[in-house]
């Protein structure tokens, strides 16, 4: 399993979220105003996030979807030297760096277009275009026609048949992938690009490297056309997007049921083999807060979706609750300049709850790749579970602004809502949950979430490479937060056969459990042993 098979991802538009100016004026004056993303870092590690998705960053004509130069970061953004510190700092936090491919069409400040104003059929670079010919005028007034992306003739489409062009992309891509370290590319308008391209691309990529995340904008049509072995591992996943709001708004939870189980349901669904990449808001469309009938419907729609199969992402600043509309056919109002400290003063309880799912994600693999099966369901209420291995997790919503009463069977004699951290009644196999309105719970057997020891974070329980010790049996040890365990015993993991050290709090008698190699390990600050025994 690769890591974006685990990941929840983090949606940046750039230009918009620097709050630069609507139109490059064409001077060499940079201002480096992505640095801003660097104190963001503590915000991101608190969501879990795994990966920055940034939207365009390539230097542009205007909104970063007409690139000028595909090696050259916008210098509304910073330069190249400011965004390699950027990929490095990200890193350093565990966090990868995915980038936005405009390789459809490109600006009219493009060079090589440039060259073909300028020499007309003189021009090496007449054949890099899509369509051009010199039998007509353009929209623009060039001596020549040439093919606009949907009809947007600033947009020029590019020929991605023509040897030139690919080889000048894919050398693009080298050099964000050997100076930068990226991880990933989201292919913009993927439904128009050449499959034999896709095809090249993804040798080329996966020969840099193996883990390297190749996925696809694709608003309709069968996403197996273009997630396959041969091209992008992962497309957007438009038709959930649609149920997961609509199916709140129109109080009808069969909707988005029907699509998840078309898609990856547990008795056979057609993207099985895909995970998709999922989302409630985006750059392009109305943000989720916009959406919603009601508000109180939020933390619903981002239960389902870190819930059901597929990679949740989440839009800079939706975390919030922010509102956002598209207005007089411009997408501005969806792209906002936002300042973290500004956010800390909208939607906490919202944030707070994705936080919780981000936590539970992780420590759940159920959660993040089990199989779903629907157990119950009306209009307003959903109950379904998701299984891997050995481990089932439940998940219920009540969509009704009247408590509903879920009753089910279960294999368990223990189980805990993680959300809550309350328990939940189990006797002989019936669990019986009562669903306050616009509430979920995720139904766990072990709460792993809810009080970790001196409030340690779950992503501060990742294995560093470190010389592991022997743990003593019986031996008390103090955390470097300054809590004070007893080991009691190293058990194995029954899934993967990883060792665990079991302890409990001596302060009130709470057990823990975690991986050796983390217990043995360094804290994040890399300063300090976790665990020193006492």
């Amino acid at each position: 399993m690769n890591w974006y098979d685990d990941a929840i991802i983090y949606h940046i538009y750039p230009l918009g979220f620097c709050g630069a100016p609507k139109f490059n004026d064409g001077s060499d004056e940079v201002t480096y105003r992505l640095d801003k993303v660097l104190d963001w870092i503590p915000h991101f590690k608190e969501m879990n996030i795994d990966a920055i998705y940034f939207g365009p960053v390539f230097e542009s004509v205007e909104h970063g979807y007409d690139t000028i130069d595909y090696k050259k970061i916008d210098h509304r953004l910073g330069d190249n030297n400011s965004f390699r510190a950027i990929c490095d700092r990200l890193h350093e936090a565990g966090i990868r760096v995915i980038l936005d491919g405009v390789f459809n069409h490109v600006g009219r400040k493009f060079p090589q277009f440039v060259d073909v104003q300028e020499k007309g059929q003189g021009s090496g670079y007449c054949d890099w275009f899509q369509n051009l010919n010199f039998g007509g005028q353009s929209p623009y007034g060039d001596p020549f026609w040439y093919e606009g992306w949907n009809g947007h003739y600033n947009l020029v489409k590019l020929n991605l048949r023509n040897v030139g062009v690919c080889d000048h992309i894919i050398d693009a891509i080298n050099y964000w992938i050997e100076s930068f370290g990226i991880d990933g590319i989201r292919f913009d308008a993927a439904d128009c690009i050449d499959f034999d391209f896709f095809k090249r691309l993804r040798s080329f990529c996966k020969g840099k490297k193996p883990d390297f995340w190749l996925m696809g904008e694709i608003i309709h049509g069968d996403y197996n056309r273009w997630a396959n072995p041969e091209m992008l591992d992962s497309v957007t996943n438009y038709e959930c997007y649609k149920g997961l709001y609509s199916s709140h708004n129109d109080k009808n939870y069969f909707e988005i049921d029907y699509s998840i189980n078309r898609q990856s349901g547990a008795n056979g669904g057609i993207y099985r083999n895909i995970n998709l990449y999922n989302f409630v808001d985006n750059h392009d469309v109305n943000r989720l807060a916009s959406t919603l009938n009601n508000p109180a419907y939020l933390p619903l729609v981002y239960t389902l979706m870190y819930a059901m199969p597929g990679i949740p992402s989440i839009y800079y600043g939706s975390e919030y609750g922010i509102q956002g509309r598209k207005e007089n056919n411009s997408d501005d109002n969806l792209r906002p300049c936002l300042h973290l400290q500004d956010m800390e003063r909208e939607n906490l309880e919202l944030y707070h709850h994705i936080v919780k799912l981000g936590r539970i994600y992780k420590a759940y693999p159920a959660m993040r790749t089990g199989t779903y099966e629907r157990l119950q369901i009306t209009n307003q209420q959903l109950l379904f579970k998701k299984t891997l291995a050995d481990q089932t997790v439940y998940v219920a919503l009540n969509l009704s602004d009247q408590q509903y009463d879920f009753n089910f069977g279960t294999h368990m004699a223990a189980l805990v809502d993680v959300i809550s951290g309350e328990q939940v009644n189990v006797e002989n196999g019936n669990v019986h949950i009562s669903l306050q309105p616009f509430t979920s719970m995720i139904i766990v057997s072990d709460d792993i979430v809810n009080g970790q020891p001196e409030n340690e974070e779950i992503s501060d329980m990742q294995p560093e490479a470190e010389t592991e010790t022997e743990v003593e049996i019986g031996a008390k040890y103090r955390h470097y937060k300054g809590g004070e365990y007893e080991v009691i015993a190293v058990a194995r993991h029954s899934e993967n056969n990883e060792e665990l050290v079991v302890y409990k709090s001596l302060a009130n008698g709470t057990v823990w459990a975690r991986p050796k190699a983390i217990f043995c390990g360094k804290a994040l600050n890399g300063a300090e042993q976790r665990f020193v025994k006492i």
